[in-house]
C-alpha cells in the first residue's frame, strides 16, 4: 500500500462524505472525481474498487446515526420520549416503513435492469438534469405554509408519498436525498422536515443495501487493501458528520434550488468532459 493510494482513499472517502446526502448526486460526483481523475480501479481491480465504496458509504451511514442517535433510539423505544411526542406527536417505525417499501420493492423487482442498462454517464448526465428540474419545481411550486413543519408531524400519506419519489433515486443521478426531500416539500413538508425523514430513513434501506453487496464481495477483502478501507471509511464518516449537520442548518434558508443550479453544472461539466 504506497502514499498515493492512501491519498485516493482519503480524496473518495472526503467526496461520499459531501454528497451522499446531499441533494447532488453522490454518484455523478464519483464518476467526475474517481472515473476521470483518481482511476481507483487502475490500482485495484474493480472488485475491490467497488466493495472500497460500499465500505465509505458505510462511513457515511454512521455517520447519520450519530447525528440523529436519540431520535433513533426513541423510535427504537429505548429512549425517553421528544418534546413533540409528549404533544402527541410522533415519528414511529411504521411511518418509516411506510417511506421504504416503495423503493424496497421496486429495487427488488429491477434490481438487474438498473445494474445493467443505467449506470452509464449518460443516464447519470440525464438523472442529474432531471432531479434539477424537480428540485426547481418543488420550491417553485410547494405549499406557502408547510402542513409538517417538523418530522414529527409527518402523516402516513406524506410518508407514502415520500417513499414513492424515492423510487425516483434508483435512477443512477437523479440522487435519493435530491428526489425525497423535493418530493417531501411538494407534499407539504418544511425542507428541514423532509430533510429528516429522508436521512433517518436512509439508514435502514442504505445499511440493508451496503450491508448485502458487502456480503456478495467479501471475498475481495484482504489484509493489504484494509488501510485503504480503514482511510476511505474514516474520512467519509468524519466529512459527513460535519456536512449533514451543516446541511440541516442551512437548508430550510436555502432551499433546493441552489443545489439543483450547482447539479445543471455538474452534469454539463460531465458532459463536456466525457463527450
Amino acid at each position: 500500500m504506497n502514499l498515493w493510494e492512501l491519498i485516493v482513499a482519503l480524496i473518495l472517502g472526503i467526496v461520499e462524505g459531501l454528497t451522499e446526502f446531499a441533494p447532488v448526486s453522490s454518484t455523478g460526483h464519483m464518476i467526475l472525481v474517481d472515473d476521470l481523475l483518481l482511476h481507483s480501479k487502475e490500482l485495484f481491480s474493480p472488485q475491490v474498487a467497488n466493495t472500497f465504496k460500499v465500505v465509505i458509504q458505510l462511513g457515511s451511514i454512521l455517520a447519520v446515526v450519530i447525528v440523529f442517535k436519540e431520535r433513533i433510539l426513541s423510535l427504537l423505544g429505548l429512549s425517553k420520549k421528544t418534546r413533540s411526542e409528549a404533544a402527541g406527536e410522533t415519528l414511529s417505525l411504521p411511518k418509516i416503513f411506510v417511506g421504504l417499501l416503495p423503493a424496497g420493492i421496486t429495487g427488488l423487482l429491477f434490481e438487474d435492469y438498473i445494474d445493467t442498462y443505467l449506470f452509464s454517464v449518460k443516464t447519470v448526465v440525464i438523472g442529474l438534469v432531471l432531479g434539477a428540474i424537480l428540485m426547481i419545481i418543488a420550491d417553485y411550486v410547494r405549499p406557502k405554509k408547510p402542513k409538517a413543519e417538523m418530522v414529527d408531524q409527518v402523516g402516513y400519506k406524506q410518508a407514502l408519498g415520500i417513499g414513492l419519489f424515492q423510487c425516483l433515486g434508483l435512477w443512477p443521478g437523479f440522487s435519493r436525498s435530491g428526489s425525497t426531500i423535493a418530493g417531501g416539500v411538494l407534499l407539504g413538508m418544511s425542507h428541514r422536515a423532509a430533510s429528516d425523514f429522508t436521512f433517518i430513513m436512509a439508514v435502514p434501506i442504505m445499511a440493508g443495501a451496503s450491508g448485502i453487496s458487502l456480503l456478495k464481495n467479501w471475498q475481495y477483502f484482504s489484509f493489504d487493501d484494509l488501510p485503504f478501507f480503514i482511510t476511505g471509511f474514516i474520512a467519509a464518516f468524519v466529512v459527513a458528520l460535519i456536512s449533514i449537520r451543516f446541511f440541516l442548518k442551512l437548508i430550510n434558508r436555502i432551499k433546493l434550488v441552489p443545489f439543483a443550479i450547482y447539479r445543471i453544472l455538474l452534469a454539463g461539466l460531465i458532459y463536456f468532459l466525457y463527450f
